[in-house]
């Protein structure tokens, strides 16, 4: 019987090399059927069935049924044993916290409210402690997380990790976050835009799935886009590219966070709009009560949350004249008041949009709820853990 020959260490590099690219495939788009990861990688259909067959019974990959156009098909994830990452959603508002596996399925997270003038050192302590807390909660060790990864309501340095313009978010002026957070919790940590990570959530889970050139609009208390151009999130030369909600939309209206006046986050922002409906009345009412009252017939209600989506659909008009995308995905909390802001959105948008009834982007509405920057916060996580990690090394 012939001795069987033992690779070489050229086809030992050659294979490691195609597993690497196959990982970093899975990780890059959060799951793919094995035809895709063929196209994606380069490699023949053979070589990837052999790779995925390899790593999943080696529990880096897993693989359960599909279908793609009406075909039976087997999708390919990262294995949810690998560990759990960490995403942390900080805005001017809220802090949202969520522990998951590396399959974007959330273990357990929680969310709650911050006070306008809230600060780093506290906000980042509470954070770290919650992680702690959850940690326990689902009785893993500390050594499971794989990293941390932060979204944060305002442009962020990427040279230096810290809000890229002074006032946007104060308390948070000159602090690096990602650097601190790690300090807090002794795990890899990693800070980008919130409306970025959005669009990450979105490229990979959500509305913007196969499609190419996407715009996410993060409605909120501030507003936010990310771009997807070309099936990647546009960071732009400093990381700040996609700051829509300080376009300047009324030379004359009020003063925004940023310094400048009349920027669309300072006119149809859910603050901005609360203080017009709130103006006269003796009782403020919230969003949900926005929300609500609108729903129930309320006149001013309606009219101020149409009036926002119009203002929101022109200067999206504006930025779709520049960048041609196949879809306007909206999300953040205004997108909870749904086609009461999306109608007069999308008429608004299509009506100054230099482009005929053919050519017109859809406008959707997000299918993550609330969700996409913290889950863009965890793709971003699990995008910055070594490929050369999880690849087993056998040969």
């Amino acid at each position: 019987m012939p001795e069987r020959r033992r690779p070489t260490g050229n086809q030992a590099s050659l294979r490691e090399a195609n597993r690497t690219r196959i990982i970093a495939a899975v990780k890059r788009h959060g799951g793919l059927t094995q035809v895709e990861l063929a196209g994606a990688t380069g490699l023949s259909p053979a070589t990837v069935s052999n790779i995925v067959k390899e790593l999943s019974t080696s529990g880096v990959l897993h693989t359960a049924p599909s279908t793609r156009s009406g075909r039976r098909a087997q999708r390919v994830t990262l294995a949810h044993q690998l560990g759990l990452l960490v995403g942390i959603h900080i805005s001017t508002r809220h802090l949202h916290v969520a522990l998951a596996d590396t399959r974007y399925t959330v273990v357990t997270e929680h969310r709650m409210p911050l006070a306008r003038d809230h600060r780093a050192d506290r906000e980042l302590d509470k954070a770290a402690l919650l992680i702690t807390d959850m940690i326990e909660s689902v009785d893993v060790g500390r050594e499971e997380i794989l990293g941390i990864g932060i979204a944060v309501s305002a442009p962020v340095d990427r040279a230096t990790g810290t809000i890229a313009r002074r006032g946007i978010m104060r308390g948070w002026d000159g602090v690096p976050i990602a650097e601190k957070m790690a300090q807090r919790t002794g795990c890899p940590t990693h800070v980008e835009n919130s409306s970025n990570l959005a669009a990450l959530a979105e490229l990979r889970l959500g509305a913007a799935r196969g499609k190419s050139d996407v715009l996410v609009l993060e409605l909120s208390d501030g507003i936010g886009a990310g771009i997807v151009a070309d099936g990647r999130v546009l960071g732009g030369h400093h990381g700040t590219a996609g700051e829509f909600g300080h376009m300047i939309v009324d030379t004359r209206g009020p003063v925004c966070r940023c310094g400048n006046r009349g920027c669309l986050e300072a006119v149809a922002g859910i603050d901005a709009v609360l203080d017009v409906v709130n103006a006269g009345r003796e009782r403020a009412v919230n969003f949900t009560d926005l929300v609500v009252g609108a729903l129930t017939g309320d006149d001013a209600s309606i009219r101020a949350i149409a009036d926002a989506g119009r203002t929101v659909g022109r200067a999206a008009a504006g930025v779709a004249n520049l960048l041609d995308p196949e879809r306007v995905v909206v999300g953040g909390e205004f997108a909870r008041a749904g086609e009461l802001l999306l109608g007069p959105m999308r008429h608004a948008f299509e009506s100054t949009l230099l482009r005929d009834t053919n050519g017109t982007p859809d406008v959707v509405q997000t299918h993550l709820d609330q969700r996409g920057p913290v889950l863009g916060a965890l793709a971003l996580a699990i995008d910055a853990v070594d490929v050369r990690d999880l690849v087993p090394r056998n040969d």
